[in-house]
């Protein structure tokens, strides 16, 4: 498993704030380049007990080891305990992120062995069982973390009304980080 080096990532988002100071990159404005502080392991472990599942060691270290969102790919980074007061009031990322904690939806199988391209349409909220939400794409789309099954920990990209449930990549450290450096 790759390690986190929070300070090297704290200070890469400083930079980039730094040559972003209008924030005129996608998601900045949402996000604003800034971490909240790590959550604490009983607060994690607390999540997981109550859903029944153990988070992907990638995404479950950062959280622990950098912080809980938002600064991240797309619109942010979603928290994995409280809502997030970046979001718009009523916004569809706020509805997808409160029923991703509903009883029974992480532990729940991930219902798909392998990608489901096009429109979904009826029945897509089941499609996400198993999973949870990461970040908001925009226009409802959303990247989902697999949270179970033979894709758990992979990055799932979730747009029900043009491209489907597809894989967008295979982890969570190199997506982060990617991000970064791409930034």
């Amino acid at each position: 498993m790759e390690t986190w080096d929070a300070a090297a990532v704290r200070a890469r988002l400083r930079e980039a704030a730094a040559s972003d100071p209008s924030r005129e990159r996608f998601g900045s404005n949402t996000h604003r380049y800034e971490l909240r502080p790590p959550l604490p392991e009983p607060e994690i472990r607390s999540f997981e007990t109550a859903h029944g599942i153990a988070l992907p060691p990638e995404y479950r270290s950062f959280i622990a080891r950098v912080g809980d969102g938002p600064a991240g790919p797309a619109h942010g980074l979603m928290p994995l305990t409280t809502p997030h007061p970046e979001a718009v009031a009523d916004g569809a990322v706020d509805d997808e992120w409160a029923e991703d904690r509903l009883p029974g939806r992480p532990a729940a199988p991930f219902p798909l062995a392998e990608p489901a391209p096009g429109r979904i349409g009826a029945g897509e909220t089941a499609l996400t069982r198993g999973s949870l939400l990461l970040a908001e794409l925009g226009c409802g789309t959303f990247l989902r973390l697999v949270l179970n099954g033979p894709h758990t920990g992979e990055i799932w990209s979730f747009d029900p009304d043009w491209g489907g449930f597809t894989p967008a990549h295979p982890g969570f450290h190199a997506w982060y980080t990617g991000w970064l450096a791409a930034l």
